[in-house]
């Protein structure tokens, strides 16, 4: 590959949570019927070109997990449906994704789309983790990165965080 296209293309609604540690964006190759096998793997190219280590997918299917290895990042399937009880998910998943941070990954955490509940799980791992220091300052530091506003189920998450 050459050209402008071989460091691949930025996921969309991608957004930096911990700057070079810790993004968030949407599928990479888009959601449900707008998902695109070739910006797909332009998106995944541009992650592994911008040093991602690691993936970690909360979609409820498997979806992407075949091409992530085809290109040789790492990813992990962790997933996080609507109907899953997030006491049960939360702390899991928060441990992981201490885990990785401490151990140097650079990791992209994506569900379908950048939704509220994906902002939420974000930010409520900032307010687990002692990143920040209280729900509000997580919620307001999440919408200003991602330059959109928190619906309740994403809020929800982040005052569920401290309890777990």
């Amino acid at each position: 590959m050459r050209g402008k296209w071989a460091a691949g293309i930025e996921p969309r609604n991608f957004s930096w949570v911990i700057k070079d540690k810790l993004a968030v964006s949407e599928r990479p190759g888009g959601y449900a019927r707008n998902h695109r096998r070739v910006r797909r793997q332009e998106e995944i190219i541009w992650l592994r070109e911008q040093g991602f280590t690691l993936v970690a997918s909360l979609l409820g299917s498997t979806h992407n997990l075949h091409a992530y290895a085809e290109l040789g990042v790492r990813s992990v399937h962790m997933p996080f449906g609507l109907t899953d009880d997030p006491r049960a998910f939360l702390p899991t998943f928060y441990e992981a994704l201490r885990g990785w941070l401490a151990a140097g990954d650079t990791v992209l955490v994506h569900q379908e789309e950048l939704s509220d509940r994906l902002m939420g799980v974000v930010g409520g791992y900032l307010l687990w983790s002692g990143l920040l220091d209280s729900g509000p300052h997580a919620i307001e530091i999440l919408e200003r990165l991602v330059h959109r506003q928190m619906g309740p189920p994403g809020r929800e998450l982040v005052a569920l965080a401290p309890t777990l």
